[in-house]
């Protein structure tokens, strides 16, 4: 890596992971619990929540996998069911605008839930919008694309 982190940007390394950042294996089991706890309970998120099925127990579990390995943890995710492939894995849902911005509303709350405050919550932040912004597969007022 030829430059250091931007202001206000914490330093991560093969040492110093966003997943060690955050709190490691219990802090991630935290972070998803909280997201779907808060999808669960609070209206605003009752279009990304009809995706889901009446039991949120495999969705939190298959996040939380995939979280620790995104975040520079242990490929859980990727040991028990491969490549995560997200776009291809949510296809059949349709995620647009509003979608995008339920699930990161969702994922702020569960932040805050978490108290995951300063540079790690600036990451956080600006990585999900990045990843939530790439899910989408529809445009507002239309039906799926391809």
């Amino acid at each position: 890596m030829t430059a250091g982190p931007g202001p206000g940007q914490p330093a991560f390394s093969a040492d110093h992971t966003p997943y060690e950042a955050l709190g490691g294996e219990a802090a991630v089991g935290q972070l998803a619990k909280a997201f779907y706890e808060t999808m669960d309970r609070n209206p605003a998120y009752a279009g990304i929540r009809e995706l889901h099925g009446a039991d949120l127990s495999t969705a939190e579990e298959k996040f939380r996998q995939f979280l620790s390995g995104w975040l520079g943890g242990p490929q859980l995710y990727v040991q028990q069911y491969g490549h995560p492939r997200l776009r291809m894995r949510h296809a059949p849902f349709p995620i647009g605008e509003s979608e995008r911005d339920q699930w990161l509303a969702c994922m702020a709350e569960a932040l805050d839930a978490c108290d995951v405050r300063g540079p790690i919550r600036d990451f956080l932040d600006a990585r999900f919008a990045h990843v939530a912004d790439f899910m989408r597969n529809r445009a507002e007022g239309s039906g799926p694309s391809a």
